[in-house]
């Protein structure tokens, strides 16, 4: 119930505030980009990226700029990347008065406040309530993540109108504590995920 209660909570203030690019992105000056290395290693977990990924962490967070980007950090607006975290991004997020660690049972979003679209910093990120696809996926041999696949939608800033629909991936690894997301639909992930190295 605490769990349903966080989301609704996310999709109401979505449609009643309207969002900033701020309010998605901060410390844009502490994240580095990776030296030219196509390899990426992350908790053990290695990936090789194609070439023109880049790899920028901060942190337990890193972000990985795919197309273009302006401001390589998590949940900022037009930025062609997907996220990648450790525990300090999923344990003890703020919810209401307490605070919940993430496992996969509901759609992953950090902040109480709102986010723009990951399209369009002029409209809303209003996010769905069911996945549309779960299951297991492999990452690399002998790991697997749980994977839920969210319908998500932007909406104009007083929710009356949808813009357009996307879908956030996540594949989650609970014991090797790292949360890989995608709004994207990168085509190329799904293939590097599932040829990763482990160490």
């Amino acid at each position: 119930m605490v769990q349903r209660s966080f989301a609704l909570a996310l999709v109401a203030v979505a449609v009643l505030a309207a969002p900033t690019a701020a309010s998605a992105a901060t410390g844009a000056s502490s994240a580095s980009a990776a030296s030219g290395s196509r390899d990426f290693s992350f908790r053990g977990m290695n990936l090789k990226l194609p070439s023109g990924w880049k790899a920028h962490r901060d942190g337990d967070s890193v972000v990985v700029v795919t197309g273009t980007c302006a401001n390589p950090e998590p949940f900022a607006a037009n930025c062609q990347s997907f996220w990648v975290f450790g525990p300090k991004a999923f344990t003890n997020l703020p919810v209401g008065g307490g605070s919940l660690t993430y496992t996969g049972k509901w759609q992953f979003h950090p902040f109480s406040g709102v986010v723009p679209c990951p399209f369009n910093a002029k409209t809303s990120w209003y996010q769905g309530e069911k996945p549309s696809s779960t299951g297991l996926r492999p990452v690399g041999r002998g790991h697997k993540a749980l994977y839920n696949a969210w319908p998500n939608r932007c909406v104009t800033n007083n929710g009356a109108r949808q813009t357009m629909r996307f879908t956030q991936r996540e594949w989650f690894l609970p014991t090797s504590k790292i949360l890989i997301v995608d709004v994207w639909n990168t085509p190329e992930l799904s293939g590097v995920l599932k040829r990763a190295t482990w160490s």
